[in-house]
């Protein structure tokens, strides 16, 4: 296999392309007046923007990208403050049976993206209920 494919549906696709190409730090490959194309070698990921007259609800949980330190954290988070973004931080949180350090931002659609570095395995799903994959309304800002 050599890329993974998602596609999303989005409402505004300029709005959402901003908002990819600042998280990718790529441009698309291919744009149409309905459809962005990304195409990413690390990680190797086929993302595709489609749009829609209306998104109802996340049908996905999140999206995210698994680093292999926390300073790979810390400097992508960096790099999407510096662009304007809201960057939600959650260190040394256990989620999905495992120790993380991770930070979420939202895209113009609703959907979560997390940047996480796992430390450990755990027993446990989650420590409390505000971790763990699952962001509060109010915690989310759309940039």
């Amino acid at each position: 296999m050599k890329y993974v494919h998602v596609g999303i549906n989005v409402t505004k696709l300029e709005k959402s392309m901003e908002f990819y190409q600042k998280v990718f730090g790529t441009e698309p490959v291919k744009v149409k007046p309905d459809y962005a194309k990304f195409l990413l070698e690390n990680p190797g990921l086929n993302f595709t923007l489609n749009v829609r007259d209306e998104v109802i609800g996340n049908q996905v949980n999140h999206f995210g990208f698994q680093v292999d330190s926390l300073e790979e954290v810390l400097s992508h988070k960096e790099r999407l403050e510096k662009e304007g973004f809201f960057a939600r931080e959650e260190m040394d949180t256990t989620c999905c049976y495992a120790v993380q350090d991770k930070f979420w931002v939202t895209d113009p659609d609703g959907n979560e993206w997390e940047f996480f570095f796992t430390k450990a395995n755990s027993e446990f799903q989650k420590k409390d209920s505000t971790s763990c994959c699952m962001m509060s309304k109010e915690s989310r800002t759309i940039s």
